[in-house]
């Protein structure tokens, strides 16, 4: 199960993250979404759980809960959109 995690403290890296959902079962992966050109924090991340039970768990557990004065918005992670512009990109117009 993909999950998504925004309204994350700026502090928090992987780590932190994987840290929180440990203890709801094993993490197959754990990533703090970065701007690529500041490497910040953009306070969000995905944090891939192997099983289903588990994984909505840690939604039910975490979702609202507040760390650092921010209250987490935990929940299944939507398919990723296709972002292609449309158009030929070899047209002059």
């Amino acid at each position: 199960m993909n999950i998504y995690v925004s309204n994350l403290a700026n502090y928090m890296k992987d780590q932190d993250v994987q840290d929180l959902f440990a203890s709801f079962g094993a993490i197959s992966s754990c990533k703090v979404i970065l701007d690529r050109y500041t490497g910040a924090s953009r306070g969000f991340a995905f944090v891939e759980m192997p099983g289903d039970e588990e994984g909505r768990a840690a939604i039910d557990q975490l979702n609202g809960k507040v760390i650092d004065g921010k209250a987490l918005s935990v929940a299944v992670a939507k398919e990723r959109e296709d972002r292609s512009f449309g158009g030929n990109r070899n047209s002059r117009y």
